[in-house]
Order: structure tokens, then C-alpha cells, then sequence
């Protein structure tokens, strides 16, 4: 009988678990609440019990569990450095000390866009991709993940791949990193969101007022794409401007590593053909030094799954190490 593996996925409000073997076939999972005021040791015992109720479901324990965490680890020590959208930042946690004796196998730790990157490296388009590859994760952050001749890119700490965090507009909004015009500032979800909240309050969206019913509190990108398709132009105009953002910072690092395939997930990529469009004309024409209409940009092939399967790819790579 071959291994399975598990996965985990820490988030600020949910952790989700899964078991899979190295085929690709997924035994079980659940999501439970991260419940992070509690503290970190708490959130890790919940993790242990969680991992040992899948175990119980299928009735066979993993050889290995990879988990993805939101923000900077000690690969080698299997210790959380830093999350900071968690209470107290987890400095210091040693996650792999406290959950392998728990669970009976070992941890291995990934940052979690690093993770979903390595789950799109392995099961997912990059398993055609060639050797290049960037990965843009677009949600409540941007974050990102490179992988250079078939190997993902960590870095000396595993913080490689902050693509987020690169400079669009010298003097723009501030950014959580203390870095000021980051391409999250521009372009992950809150900020497309608050365009179309201003949008809204100042009355220039008569199809996002009655989709969301007039509460500013309703909006998303996703509400904001379906008024740019029933014929809000000020929306329409929000979005392309983001996708243009968006397309700058694709072709920065599509001038930096020529990848054969750029990768977009999370919710913002679910906008769909009004983005990727977008980025597919800036892209090439923000490319100067080589013809870049051979580079694919696609949308995720596992969508919200891919950093589920990166734990398991982790899982079974028997952890990364950071060079």
C-alpha cells in the first residue's frame, strides 16, 4: 500500500486539512476555525487533533504532513519566525517540535504562497510548463512564488518570491511592508474593493448599487466584474486600471527570469477575461528587450486547492531546504 500524505493550511480565520496520496487522489479533509486569539499553542493543538480525526476517518495515518503558514518560517528548525496578521506574530513558535509528536510523523513548513506555488509546480500547469515559472497569488494580499529549472526558488530564509512587494508607483499608498506604491497596494482585493466603495458612495455605479443593494459593505471584485459586465464604465475603468498594475508587475518579473508560464490564483483571479486579457496586451508590450508573446499567463489550474497540494508536494519531497 503506498504513503499518504497530509497537508494543512493556516490561515488567520480557518486552517483546512487534507490527506492525499502521491498520485493526486485525495482521501479526506476538512476546514475547522483557526481560532487565533487563542494563541499560538492552542491553533497547534487544534492542528494535532484535526490531523488525528482525518487520520481516525481513513483509517491510516500520513507519512509525512506539509503545512503552508502566512508569513516567515525556519525551514530547517520547523519554527514560525513571524506571521503578522496573527495575535501575538508567532515569533519564534516551534510548530515541528510541538505537532510531530502529536501526529507520529514529521512537519515540514512552507510559506503559504511558496506552498500553493510548489502545488501548481507539481500537479497542476507547471507540470507542462518547462522549467520557468512564476506563480502570482491575488487575494487579500499579492503574494508569489519562482521557480527557476524546476525548482522553486527560496531564498537563504524561504522569502523569495515577494512579488507583491515590488515597486509600481515610487509615491503610492502605503503598504502593510512599510515600503510605499507596492503592487498590493494597487492591485490585491482590498484595494480593487475600496475603488469600487468610493465608487459607489460618490454614485457613479448604478448597476454595483443594485447588486449589492446600496451596502458599501458587499462589494468585491467579483461584484465589481459582474457591474463592469452589465455596463458600469467607472467600474470597468477600476478594474483595467488594477489589471494594468497588474500587467506592469508581470512583465517586470517576466523581464528579470523569462519564464515559460506566468500562473494567477486567488479570488482576483476570478475575475476572469477582463483581466487576463488585459494583462496578456501590457505583458508584451511592457517587455522591451526580448518578444514576450510566447509567455502564457493562465489562471490556476488547481484554483483555491493549489496550496492544499503543495503541502502534499512538500509532504512528499520530505520538506524544502532554503539555498
Amino acid at each position: 500500500m503506498s504513503d499518504i500524505y497530509a497537508s494543512v493550511d493556516l490561515g488567520g480565520t480557518k486552517i483546512a486539512c487534507a490527506f492525499a496520496g502521491g498520485q493526486g487522489q485525495v482521501l479526506t479533509q476538512k476546514t475547522i476555525p483557526t481560532h487565533s486569539h487563542q494563541g499560538p499553542e492552542a491553533v497547534l493543538d487544534r492542528i494535532g487533533q484535526l490531523v488525528l480525526d482525518l487520520a481516525g476517518q481513513s483509517g491510516r495515518r500520513p507519512a509525512a504532513l506539509g503545512m503552508g503558514v502566512p508569513g516567515l518560517a525556519d525551514l530547517r528548525q520547523g519554527m514560525v519566525k513571524f506571521l503578522p496578521n496573527l495575535p501575538t506574530n508567532w515569533r519564534d513558535v516551534p510548530v515541528r517540535d510541538h505537532l510531530s509528536p502529536q501526529i507520529g510523523c514529521p512537519v515540514y513548513l512552507l510559506n503559504d504562497v511558496r506552498m500553493a506555488t510548489l502545488g501548481e509546480l507539481t500537479f497542476g500547469h507547471g507540470q507542462e510548463a518547462g522549467a520557468t515559472m512564476a506563480f502570482f497569488a491575488i487575494g487579500t494580499g499579492i503574494g508569489g512564488g519562482v521557480v527557476i529549472d524546476g525548482e522553486l526558488r527560496l531564498g537563504k530564509l524561504g522569502a523569495a518570491g515577494e512579488l507583491g512587494h515590488q515597486t509600481i508607483l515610487p509615491h503610492g499608498p502605503r503598504c502593510g511592508c512599510g515600503n510605499t506604491g507596492c503592487l498590493e497596494t494597487l492591485a490585491s482585493g482590498p484595494a480593487i474593493t475600496a475603488e469600487g466603495v468610493r465608487l459607489l458612495l460618490s454614485g457613479q455605479t448604478s448597476h454595483l448599487h443594485q447588486i449589492v443593494q446600496g451596502d458599501p459593505a458587499q462589494v468585491t471584485p467579483k461584484e465589481m466584474a459582474a457591474a463592469a459586465e452589465a455596463g458600469d464604465q467607472a467600474v470597468r475603468q477600476a478594474l483595467l486600471r488594477a489589471a494594468e498594475y497588474l500587467g506592469i508587475g508581470i512583465a517586470n518579473v517576466v523581464s528579470i527570469i523569462h519564464p515559460e508560464l506566468v500562473v494567477l490564483g486567488g479570488s482576483v483571479a476570478e475575475i476572469g477575461p477582463l483581466l487576463f486579457d488585459t494583462i496578456r496586451e501590457v505583458v508584451p508590450n511592457r517587455v522591451g528587450m526580448f518578444p514576450a508573446y510566447d509567455v502564457r499567463i493562465e489562471p490556476s489550474r488547481l484554483g483555491n486547492q493549489a496550496g492544499m497540494w503543495g503541502g502534499i508536494a512538500l509532504a512528499m519531497k520530505g520538506g524544502l531546504t532554503p539555498k
